[in-house]
């Protein structure tokens, strides 16, 4: 049976019947056909792009000029994932008429299927204008890398006294505003199941434990590309070392000219 296009009702369906959704990050053509391939519910275009894919030391110089065309790119890959892509740092923390135009813009611009950006219930005003102008929204709580600075860095959330009725009432702000889902960032596992079990809409959860509705991964921790991996990634493969050992191939075949050969050659 062939395989149908996700749609933004399909993730509510999934909760309810208890199917967990995949989502994986993605940053351009191949790399989104070859996930979509592989049967990816969500496709991602993350403000990870910056600092994973663009060498920046953090996700913050990312503009949204910078991002659109890389999700245009993913969204030309995805035959039938859903694509979801980030407002990047500065782009819709101003106003709610900020977001609608960021959110307006890069929907316009790349054809992305849904918006995601941080925060809470400070940003629930954001969110509300941005479904009220019929763009589907997803939520990001926990770790937030743009506020890695407010935040104290790259610190596990939902500890405290009032950690989780905090996350749970930002939460809930988000689905009130029209989220369809929420990704959970570096959470911990009982905060991330108590928020989970009080929205109707789903979790997705990256560093947070088995019991959000989906995962997440940046590709690149997925696949085994780079030398350091956060603890909550697995990789289920080794693509970096077979790019460094296919180029170094290539190298080698290059040096000692036996590439090209005869069946690389156009003789007449």
């Amino acid at each position: 049976m062939s395989r149908k296009k996700v749609r933004i009702h399909h993730f509510k369906e999934m909760k309810q019947r208890g199917e967990k959704i995949a989502m994986l990050t993605a940053y351009d053509f191949p790399t989104a056909r070859a996930f979509d391939a592989g049967g990816a519910d969500i496709l991602l275009v993350g403000d990870s792009l910056g600092d994973n894919m663009l060498g920046m030391e953090s996700t913050v110089p990312l503009t949204l000029d910078e991002m659109v065309p890389f999700a245009r790119a993913v969204v030309r890959g995805a035959e039938h994932a859903f694509v979801v892509a980030d407002l990047p740092f500065g782009s819709y923390e101003v106003s709610p008429e900020q977001a609608v135009e960021s959110s307006i813009r890069m929907v316009k611009l790349s054809g992305a299927h849904a918006i995601k950006f941080e925060g809470g219930r400070r940003i629930a005003r954001q969110v509300r204008a941005v479904t009220d102008a019929g763009i589907p929204f997803c939520g990001h709580l926990g770790f937030t890398p743009q506020s890695e600075t407010a935040l104290g860095g790259r610190r596990i959330q939902g500890r405290g006294d009032h950690g989780i009725e905090d996350l749970v009432a930002d939460a809930l702000a988000l689905q009130e505003a029209g989220a369809f889902a929420v990704v959970l960032e570096m959470v911990i596992a009982p905060a991330a199941k108590a928020v989970t079990e009080a929205l109707d809409i789903p979790t997705i959860g990256i560093g947070a434990g088995p019991d959000t509705d989906g995962q997440v991964l940046v590709w690149l921790d997925m696949a085994g590309v780079g030398e350091w991996h956060p603890r909550f990634s697995k990789q289920f493969g080794a693509v970096g070392q077979a790019m460094v050992d296919a180029s170094a191939a290539y190298v080698d075949e290059v040096k000692a000219v036996t590439f090209p050969a005869a069946e690389h050659t156009f003789d007449s």
